[in-house]
């Protein structure tokens, strides 16, 4: 054997071993996984999504006995159970209504749970977080589609400023705990979320359960119209949280922060959504069709619209190598079917 071809083999051979192990899945099914925030649309949905792929030592917790605001509750709680890898999905969130109606709630209980799970983890060697943040940390005026490098550049939308800057300050305390302690903190960007677990409260909720909500009291009422915030203009983007939870795994598994200290700060987070848009108005008529409402959508103009588009850059999720598996149509069909089997007991 010559030389040349020798050191074509080993080439070869070395490369094969490196792309074999960035498929390894960072967490083996036994790996003591915490997810913070179980309890919620997104929280929910990872445990489901775990249970699903065979794990055997989830870690949830109660928020009734267990305040992950308190310092102190949140150092015991890692402390007796020493999990390996947490999903950071506990937050206050809300809609338009929400945000803006209580600003102060948003940023202190937000920053609270973030500024002790974030660095309960960093006391506790846990072997990797991912956070969760939300696509409303970008400026209100950002280029679209939104791309990571966007972050930071410009002014943010003020009906959710509160919550957009408590969700930046727990991407920059990630990144900053990554840079001083050499932690292995990563953040996930999902864009709007709906499906199954979706708080319906019509105080509280967001666009897409409120208007499956409004919806099908219209048709149970036999309403003539029902009235929706805004006028339609707006455009977002939406992604079914079993989705999500598909994609924040296989992050969790495939994606880590930079090692040599020398990246950009935003190579430690990813986007996560589709990666195209739809109109509000376009939205609601879909919604209409799923619940089959027949009556007419009235818009009120003297609402606000939010932030004019959100669309995300999934370009660097694309390239991690995960895209979603339902339409928007086949998401909004389940999280219909989800209302109508679970009226007892959904968050009214």
């Amino acid at each position: 054997i010559n030389a040349e071809y020798m050191g074509h083999f080993l080439s070869v051979y070395f490369f094969s071993l490196v792309a074999m192990a960035e498929k390894i899945p960072a967490m083996k099914l036994d790996s003591k996984v915490y997810v913070a925030g179980n309890q919620g649309l997104v929280g929910s949905a990872i445990e489901r999504a775990l249970i699903a792929a065979g794990h055997t030592n989830i870690i949830t917790s109660d928020i009734a006995t267990f305040n992950l605001c308190n310092e102190a509750e949140t150092d015991a709680f890692f402390e007796a159970n020493k999990p390996e890898f947490v999903f950071l999905a506990a937050a206050k969130v809300g809609g338009i209504a929400a945000n803006d109606t209580y600003p102060a709630d948003f940023i202190r209980i937000n920053l609270q749970i973030q500024t002790n799970v974030i660095h309960a983890c960093f006391k506790h060697k846990v072997k990797k977080l991912l956070f969760l943040g939300s696509s409303c940390i970008y400026p209100r005026e950002a280029p679209q589609p939104m791309c990571e490098e966007h972050l930071l550049t410009g002014k943010l939308e003020p009906t959710n400023d509160a919550y957009a800057i408590a969700k930046i300050s727990g991407i920059l305390m990630c990144k900053s705990y990554n840079r001083q302690h050499g932690t292995n903190f990563v953040a996930a960007m999902p864009t709007n979320q709906y499906g199954p677990g979706d708080n319906f409260n019509l105080q509280g909720s967001h666009v897409l359960p409120a208007m499956i909500r409004k919806f099908h009291e219209g048709k149970v009422n036999n309403s003539p119209t029902v009235e929706l915030w805004g006028t339609g203009v707006a455009r977002r983007e939406f992604l079914l949280v079993n989705d999500t939870a598909d994609a924040l795994v296989y992050l969790m598994n495939h994606f880590d922060a930079p090692k040599d200290g020398s990246k950009k700060d935003e190579d430690m987070f990813v986007n996560v959504g589709v990666g195209k848009d739809i109109s509000i108005k376009e939205v609601a008529e879909m919604v209409k069709e799923v619940v089959e409402y027949p009556g007419e959508i009235v818009w009120n103009s003297s609402m606000p619209d939010g932030a004019p588009r959100k669309l995300l850059n999934v370009d660097r999720l694309t390239k991690v190598g995960w895209k979603p598996k339902h339409s928007l149509r086949e998401g909004i069909a389940l999280s219909y079917k989800w209302f109508l089997d679970n009226q007892d007991r959904y968050r009214s």
